[in-house]
């Protein structure tokens, strides 16, 4: 071997559990033994030949792995550690952050043997038991040194030494040894990290089978711009709510991390930190502040279906290609007007996407970028929920984050791609072909095809909650008698009546305007090879098939007559769609009925639909 496992490589480590950068610690070298995977990291053995302790290599290094760097039986040389005890177990584990591939993997795992020159040492009753030449191992390089003469101490000597050799409090707090918040883990003992709060909620009281009590969290950021979650309950809550001020540095110790629940974290970090009462928070003076960067992890527009009506909260960068006049809407929680902006955005998938602002995104930078956005402003955001509202929509929060034009190389990138090519393509919104199914993800058009007897065939359907398919049928009737549309406000599309004077009155805004707009609800009858059925129809979605707006409709009503008119509707039949479609139970005039609901709707694309057809063929079963 080019290099050997460093002698008493894991004693070295057991008397140096947790080093600083500047402890002077000699060369480390061990042997990877029965190396696996667990998650996203890789445990081990680190064994020096003679003594062994279990091992984690952090998720930083597990492309060193997968890459063939680290191999089992192999060698490394550890650059950086912590040593932590299992507090449930009498024993150590390793935290490997740092390290380096030494030798590929050997044939077997190494053993250290020592060897002496005598075959046996018989000492002498009269004479003391020691040894007088140093024991070398013939293989290692080993060094066994004599025994030491042991002097026996008072307490209170001990305790004087271990005095004597502690630096003053101040000094200690200079020098503590800060963990970046990426190296830790739910094994490490003890740690402080030095962090910013980026976001804090609420106290949120709560009830359950236990009893009650009180939580609140925090978004917390170091320098290199990594985030957890820390959440703290009843005392620990009460404790640290007003400790904790936005925007404010902080060191943090004696928490605890445990691996982050998927359907409720906010931040991009696989653990989450607990803080009780016993935990340690010292705000940070007379320093130097940091400002973190903020890290994205965007997500493609195209890529959004999967985290429709999830929790987890997305990053997204894009050029904007329309922004809307500020709008109010009232919640329904508290009666509270708040405003709201909607820009639409595209990207390099050239799809597009509305994300709503709200509050001072809205008036603020939502203004900023009405002002500018003739120049196509780029933006990045940050922390989005994302919504089913035409397929696929995006959401502000208060923790949301938005930077306009950022100096990125994802935001370079982006408008150089917009600028040579961009601008010219035509961008399809990311929603078209899709819509929300029951567990808040999203289908695509040929997921769920059934036919119309499927559904008329069976009245129970969506008895207990809405149910969701997608059929491919024909428009064979549009009524041209029935109610076409109805007068809807422009700023929140609920439906007005006219008010008192002139003008038509919102319910839902509580003002009067003095024009509204019409927008589409209807029934089509649609036919397929099974049977038939009628389908209730919205205004998006209406747009599609009659080909024009309600009030374009009501224009060539009222100025060419019924003859144009009816001619429109006509030319919207016998045209194939994919209808994306719900079903639930209703009542009219005491009998039950089902009522099937267009939820989205689109366009036969043959292609896609020739592949359909293959794969449904394949699946047929031919009886000889």
């Amino acid at each position: 071997m080019a290099k050997k496992v460093s002698p008493d490589a894991i004693s070295t480590i057991f008397a140096n559990p947790c080093p600083d950068s500047t402890s002077d610690l000699p060369e480390i070298i061990i042997q990877v033994v029965d190396l696996k995977p667990t998650g996203s990291k890789y445990m081990f053995m680190a064994s020096d030949g003679k003594k062994k302790v279990r091992a984690l290599l952090q998720s930083t290094l597990s492309s060193e792995v997968i890459s063939g760097n680290i191999q089992n039986l192999g060698l490394i040389r550890i650059i950086d550690y912590a040593l932590n005890d299992i507090p449930t177990k009498n024993e150590k584990f390793l935290i490997v952050s740092k390290c380096e591939s030494v030798s590929p993997a050997l044939e077997s795992e190494y053993k250290a043997e020592v060897k002496t020159d005598e075959t046996e040492v018989v000492p002498k009753p009269e004479q003391e038991i020691h040894v007088k030449n140093e024991v070398k191992s013939e293989g290692s390089g080993i060094v066994l040194k004599p025994k030491q003469e042991i002097v026996a101490k008072s307490a209170h000597q001990i305790v004087q030494e271990q005095h004597g050799n502690m630096a003053p409090a101040a000094r200690m707090s200079m020098t503590r040894r800060i963990h970046p918040l990426v190296s830790l883990n739910p094994y490490q003992g003890n740690w402080t990290i030095k962090v910013r709060v980026t976001s804090k909620g609420n106290m949120r009281t709560y009830k359950n089978a236990r009893g009650e009590g009180c939580v609140f969290n925090v978004e917390l950021t170091d320098e290199d711009g990594t985030q957890i979650q820390a959440t703290m309950f009843n005392e620990a809550a009460r404790k640290f709510y007003d400790k904790f001020q936005m925007g404010k540095v902080y060191f943090i110790s004696k928490g605890t991390l445990k691996v982050a629940n998927k359907q409720f974290k906010t931040v991009q970090n696989e653990y989450e930190m607990t803080l009780n009462e016993n935990s340690e928070v010292e705000e940070v003076f007379n320093e130097a502040a940091f400002i973190p960067e903020t890290k994205y992890n965007f997500v493609p527009i195209d890529e959004l279906g999967p985290y429709v009506n999830g929790r987890e909260l997305v990053d997204v960068i894009g050029v904007v290609q329309n922004v809307s006049p500020t709008m109010s809407i009232r919640r329904k929680s508290n009666n509270e007007s708040v405003p709201k902006r909607d820009i639409t955005i595209a990207d390099e998938t050239q799809k597009t996407v509305v994300v709503s602002l709200w509050n001072d995104l809205a008036t603020n930078v939502g203004q900023e970028l009405l002002d500018m956005a003739d120049k196509s402003p780029i933006v990045a955001i940050k922390s989005l929920r994302v919504g089913d509202f035409q397929g696929v929509s995006l959401s502000t929060l208060s923790k949301s984050v938005l930077a306009v034009n950022p100096e990125t190389p994802e935001a370079n990138k982006l408008r150089s791609w917009f600028e040579s090519e961009g601008k010219e393509m035509h961008m399809a919104s990311v929603g078209f072909g899709l819509s929300p199914n029951i567990k808040g993800g999203v289908h695509s058009m040929y997921s769920d095809r059934v036919s119309l007897a499927h559904i008329t065939n069976n009245p129970s359907l969506g008895e207990d909650k809405p149910v969701f398919f997608c059929i491919k049928a024909y428009i064979s009737s549009i009524k041209p008698d029935q109610t076409m549309w109805y007068r809807a406000c422009k700023t929140c599309n609920k439906k007005v009546t006219e008010a008192v004077g002139s003008g038509y009155w919102c319910e839902g805004c509580q003002k009067n305007e003095e024009e509204c707009s019409l927008r589409y609800i209807m029934a089509v009858k649609v036919s397929d090879a099974s049977g038939e059925a009628y389908l209730s129809v919205f205004n998006d979605q209406a747009e599609i098939l009659i080909g024009c707006s309600a009030d374009e409709l009501n224009v060539l009503k009222s100025q060419d007559g019924d003859n144009s008119y009816q001619m429109k509707l006509k030319e919207a039949t016998w045209v194939p769609h994919l209808f994306r479609v719900s079903v639930t139970p209703h009542e009219y005039n005491n009998e039950k009925r089902q009522r099937i609901t267009v939820k989205a709707v689109v366009p036969i694309d043959y292609v896609a639909e020739s592949n359909h057809l293959l794969e449904e063929i394949s699946k047929l079963k031919v009886s000889k």
